[in-house]
């Protein structure tokens, strides 16, 4: 029984399920072009792969474009289109230049036109022009990351603080249509919410705003305070949006790939939204119940949030994941993990993290404890002293989290 080369498996098959090429090909596939120019903008963690399945599609027909995704996700050169790199989850100066550069290619736009937006989660942070100052903004972003807000509560004060959020980016591109395939990373796929919805009207109100603001005590500028009571688009006429991949499409095929493997799936949800260490202590409840039930992957998808309150590193996978440990130990044929589909959690270079049975153990051989780890947000170099880091790269999609629980039988 190796539980390990279990989990490497499905977590390998279930990511190749959900690269956006084969949909974003369909996509395209069936969509007429006005006779003008073809712009193509790509924005997101899954941008450089969406890109790259577009230009295959669509060759010589693209005019110019930009690529705008996070650092060490550009996987090679893409004809007539400016591959760039910036910041993630606090957008930074190339952030700003490269959502300039956006800009400059969208301007003077005709009917006959169109800008083929391709947007994938992560958006928030990399395509950006800030309508209040920049450190204000990253320190803003950092309160928001560091309180435990939500996807959504997060992205109902950016979009306000910015030029191209909340539907201002397709306003810009107007008279030209923006034809938006968006590739999902929120529970429901709102799109109004995903990238802080650059090219959809907005559906949270200057109300939501003010909640969020007085829910998490936020401290806000003159400045910034003025722009929550800002207009944002309510209608968008010039775009068409077309939605591919989901959470739901990495559950389904993270169940196929342990069934393959002999275990009955299970798929307890895919609408996952509770603190991380949370999400793993209940997934250690289950499996204490279960063990000895015979071969069984419980899966749930979505996104947990953490509460900074220490100053290690970490991110929410392997927060979920050593949150676990205790709760199985000494269970031998019990494994949880669970893995960011972008192939990064948090601010670190690993997709997840992985515990079974004997990872507490493992711990306290090394002279450390899971309870400390999580108690300073230092799951990273913990989960590491002990193997159970999930390292992939970056994967070329963005669909949120899957966490699972194997019970071998």
């Amino acid at each position: 029984m190796n539980l390990r080369s279990d989990a490497d498996a499905i977590i390998k098959e279930c990511l190749a399920a959900v690269l956006p090429d084969a949909a974003v090909k369909k996509a395209l596939a069936g969509h007429v072009f006005a006779s003008g120019r073809i712009v193509l903008v790509a924005v997101g963690k899954a941008a450089w792969q969406m890109a790259r399945a577009a230009a295959d599609v669509l060759g010589e027909r693209i005019d110019t474009g930009v690529v705008i995704t996070k650092y060490d996700h550009v996987m090679g050169e893409i004809p007539r289109v400016s591959c760039m790199e910036a910041g993630h989850p606090v957008p930074d100066e190339n952030s700003f230049a490269a959502t300039r550069a956006a800009l400059r290619l969208t301007e003077n736009l005709t009917a006959d036109d169109t800008v083929l937006f391709l947007l994938s989660g992560g958006g928030s942070a990399l395509f950006e022009q800030p309508l209040i100052p920049a450190g204000e903004l990253a320190e803003l972003t950092h309160a928001l990351l560091a309180s435990g807000a939500d996807i959504v509560e997060m992205n109902t004060l950016r979009k306000r603080m910015s030029a191209v959020k909340g539907g201002r980016f397709a306003e810009h591109c107007a008279p030209a249509h923006v034809f938006s395939i968006v590739l999902s990373d929120i529970l429901g796929d709102p799109l109004d919410m995903i990238a802080s919805g650059p090219a959809h009207p907005d559906a949270s109100t200057a109300e939501d705003a003010h909640r969020v603001v007085e829910k998490y005590h936020l401290s806000l500028s003159a400045e910034a305070a003025a722009l929550l009571d800002s207009p944002l688009p309510t209608a968008l006429p010039n775009v068409t949006t077309q939605i591919t991949g989901s959470v739901r499409e990495l559950c389904t095929a993270a169940a196929r790939a342990a069934e393959q493997r002999g275990y009955t799936p299970v798929l307890l949800t895919d609408q996952l939204n509770s603190e991380a260490r949370e999400a793993g202590r209940f997934l250690a409840a289950i499996a204490r119940t279960h063990a000895d039930d015979g071969s069984f992957a419980y899966i749930a998808g979505g996104e947990t949030v953490v509460q900074l309150k220490g100053k290690g590193r970490g991110g929410r996978n392997q927060e979920l994941a050593l949150a676990a440990a205790e709760g199985i130990a000494g269970l031998d044929n019990v494994a949880v993990f669970s893995v960011g589909s972008d192939g990064t959690d948090g601010p670190t270079d690993a997709a997840g993290g992985y515990v079974d049975g004997g990872t507490q153990a493992a711990l306290a051989r090394e002279g450390r404890s899971a309870a400390a780890a999580l108690a300073e947000n230092d799951a990273y170099p913990t989960l590491n002293a002990v193997g159970g880091l999930i390292m992939t790269g970056p994967t070329g999609t963005n669909v949120n989290d899957v966490a699972v629980l194997l019970v071998r039988g």
